[in-house]
């Protein structure tokens, strides 16, 4: 085991040893995990069935039980991925920055204010920015059947609505554990405090933060609604989250079986971006109706100009080539 692994991921990892892959009526288990809920607006919980639906309906899928661990039953996203790798979990729904602790080149879809649209982050990834991050991962043993969306991230606090990039000052934002956020909230002014999802609720609930920044649908899906006030509309970072497999266990089943895994993922990922985009845009209504106080900002390109160091501080771990490849298509 790496020296680096904490407590909570020895643990989880020992947990997921503990969960035998028993084959039903002889077919061949698939543990899908992710962290988040199994509601039905979660954007993990729909990529989830969406895979399911689509693998089970191929007669080369046919012999898959494909079983579902969401509400970190596999441990926090960390412990997940990299059971994944060890082959302890075949399959996970993963937040791209914790991808990008594997591989530092994801750092790129995690830039802020680097995309306009979903379209474009999906143009990005299905082309060859998304092939080309998929390789650097397949040599840490993992591989990346579907970039999905979980939309753009929002900032959400108890402070202020934030309007201009002023009102990021000095307020407490839960990040997840990635050096890009961390730089990104720094840049403007905010007190970025990593931290693993699973502890964020009680610490927004009982006030050793201020807010957090998540994706809409998230926000509805975990009732963070009931723990925070202002929900302002920043759209600063586009959630990618990759749908990965242990590629060893790609790797060993036979030509029929794999490709129903691979069609059943792509399949799956277009399904998933379309119900997830769709959801969003009817939550930020729904999140309004239960109480936040829902404001959108004004100049998008005044944030974009704070947050320009990060681009060049990461451009190293990101790649030079890969940046000025993706930064050129979505200009």
């Amino acid at each position: 085991m790496k020296a680096w692994l904490n407590n909570s991921l020895c643990a989880a990892v020992v947990g997921l040893m503990l969960i035998a892959p028993v084959q039903a009526q002889n077919k061949q288990v698939i543990k899908l995990g992710w962290t988040t809920t199994d509601g039905p607006q979660d954007p993990y919980a729909i990529g989830a069935r969406a895979f399911k639906a689509a693998l089970e309906a191929d007669p080369n899928g046919q012999s898959f039980d494909v079983q579902f661990y969401p509400n970190r039953q596999l441990g926090d996203e960390k412990a997940l991925l990299e059971g994944v790798r060890m082959g302890l979990a075949e399959s996970g729904i993963i937040t791209n920055a914790v991808v990008a602790q594997m591989e530092s080149a994801f750092l790129l879809n995690d830039l802020p204010f680097l995309f306009a649209s979903e379209e474009q982050a999906y143009e990005l990834m299905d082309g060859s920015v998304g092939e080309k991050l998929a390789k650097k991962l397949e040599t840490k043993g993992i591989s990346v059947v579907g970039y999905m969306g979980g939309g753009f991230r929002n900032m959400i606090n108890n402070v202020r609505p934030v309007v201009t990039p002023q009102d990021v000052s000095g307020v407490k934002y839960r990040v997840m554990q990635s050096p890009i956020y961390i730089g990104m909230y720094e840049s403007l002014g905010g007190s970025p405090v990593p931290m693993a999802w699973g502890e964020t609720y009680t610490a927004v609930q009982q006030g050793a933060l201020d807010g957090l920044e998540i994706p809409l649908s998230v926000i509805d899906s975990t009732k963070s609604y009931e723990i925070t006030k202002y929900l302002s509309l920043t759209n600063h970072t586009f959630s990618v989250i990759e749908l990965v497999f242990n590629k060893r266990f790609l790797d060993r089943l036979d030509t029929e079986k794999r490709q129903a895994v691979l069609d059943a993922a792509r399949k799956a990922t277009l399904e998933q971006r379309k119900t997830s985009d769709a959801l969003a845009r009817q939550v930020a209504v729904t999140l309004k109706e239960k109480g936040m106080e829902v404001n959108e900002i004004e100049d998008p390109a005044a944030f974009r100009e704070k947050v320009k160091p990060v681009y060049e501080r990461f451009r190293k771990d990101i790649g030079s080539d890969l940046l000025d490849e993706a930064l050129a298509q979505v200009q």
